[in-house]
């Protein structure tokens, strides 16, 4: 007479385990969890992963001083931005650039970079306010993207005597707080596509 009692008792403590393990899944090309975080933006405010939880955010690494690849990203990042209002689809969507040069990266000097690509801090921050070795095991441990510094001998007068290996790849992360793509931030015939996907992901 147990057995039967057994088996529903069984039956609905897995139904309740999958009910609460479930999450609407992205396919991607990974899935990388996002380290809990709690950084200052370029406005001084405090920005977390929580903040973040519920929208699709594209995430890219750079440095004020970088003379390469940075700026065609956050330009191009802006481009993106600019798609996503276009779209009206900004309410859903936020934009996160990590630097990866806390030392000098303050949040004026963010805000005066940033500044310079017409930037919409509406839904586009800045991050810094932590400990290089912080931001570091971040990147490594989120996205899987290593951070470097690497010092310059001769450097030209007036520039710093320092440059960085980073990531150059823009990310999708997911409302759950998942990066699931990556792509070429620095070429910007991959704006389209990101969009597109993002716009896919959304409806």
């Amino acid at each position: 007479m147990k057995r039967p009692i057994i088996g529903v008792g069984f039956l609905l403590i897995i139904l309740l385990l999958t009910a609460c393990s479930s999450s609407k899944g992205y396919e991607g090309d990974f899935s990388y969890d996002i380290k809990e975080f709690e950084f200052t933006n370029q406005n001084g405010a405090t920005v977390s992963k929580e903040d973040l939880e519920g929208d699709f955010w594209v995430a890219d690494f750079i440095f004020t001083n970088c003379t390469s690849a940075c700026p065609p990203m956050t330009n191009n990042m802006a481009r993106l931005q600019t798609m996503v209002e276009e779209a009206g689809l900004e309410d859903q969507v936020r934009f996160v650039s990590f630097s990866i040069d806390p030392e000098h990266d303050t949040p004026e000097v963010l805000k005066d970079y940033a500044n310079k690509f017409q930037a919409d801090f509406t839904n586009w921050d800045f991050l810094t306010g932590y400990e290089p070795q912080t931001i570091k095991e971040f990147a490594l441990k989120s996205f899987k993207a290593p951070v470097e510094k690497l010092p310059l001998k001769d450097a030209p007068e007036g520039q710093p005597d320092y440059d960085f290996m980073h990531s150059s790849r823009m990310y999708i992360i997911t409302p759950e707080g998942k990066a699931i793509k990556g792509y070429i931030g620095t070429d910007i015939n991959n704006m389209k596509p990101l969009f597109e996907d993002l716009k896919g992901y959304i409806n």
